[in-house]
């Protein structure tokens, strides 16, 4: 089984989602995709797509973002797992014809609640890492997932294999020690009222990797 990733800043990678495709037996593959040079991976060569965040929009107008989403259509139509984190929900959203603008910055530990119980093991509330400033329109055939007092959408779910999460739970303890130092310009003014040294006192919680791993469990082939 092969999992393909693509990475668009060295600052932020898979974390705990290594953990669960070793376990699974995946083999790993990542591509640094934010780059018109890199040819990306083929869907026939693909049993799990993984698409993370960056400080890109997904509205920039740059070749290797309309490559993204042809690749994760061709996911779509041959039905393959796919997880898309942040930037990779927002990718999600709008191959499905979702709309992506700004909205509150959120940045640091906030609270999301579950809005459907379709997947097994995701606990009611999850307190996770927000680090964006744009949010993404639920497409038509999308079941919601999350929400959070801030930004209402926060997570969705298409053909119960294709799952998109604008919070951070892939990040271990070092994932997040390394956004906050590599990219502590964000932080000023977001409205969580959260200042560096905030974000890095707070452990993850273990609950975190319990939901980012049924999630996995439930869109595996």
């Amino acid at each position: 089984m092969k999992m393909n990733v693509l990475q668009h800043s060295i600052h932020e990678g898979i974390g705990l989602i290594g953990e669960w495709a070793e376990n699974n037996g995946y083999e790993v593959n990542v591509y640094q995709a934010a780059n018109n040079n890199v040819k990306l991976p083929e869907v026939i060569d693909t049993d799990m797509l993984v698409v993370l965040g960056g400080p890109m929009s997904v509205n920039d107008d740059e070749e290797w973002i309309v490559k993204e989403r042809e690749l994760i259509r061709g996911m779509l139509m041959a039905h393959k797992s796919y997880l898309g984190i942040c930037f990779g929900a927002q990718q999600l959203s709008k191959t499905l014809g979702g709309d992506v603008s700004s909205c509150p910055k959120e940045v640091g530990w906030g609270e999301v609640k579950r809005l459907s119980n379709i997947i097994p093991g995701v606990p009611e509330k999850l307190d996770v890492l927000h680090w964006h400033g744009e949010q993404f329109r639920l497409p038509t055939e999308a079941t919601p997932l999350f929400s959070s007092s801030l930004v209402e959408n926060q997570g969705f779910i298409i053909n119960e294999n294709a799952i998109g999460l604008q919070f951070h739970l892939e990040m271990n303890e070092a994932g997040v020690r390394e956004v906050v130092e590599n990219d502590s310009k964000f932080i000023k003014g977001n409205k969580l009222k959260q200042s560096a040294a905030d974000i890095l006192k707070h452990k993850v919680p273990e609950m975190n990797k319990q939901a980012l791993f049924a999630m996995l469990d439930y869109i595996k082939d």
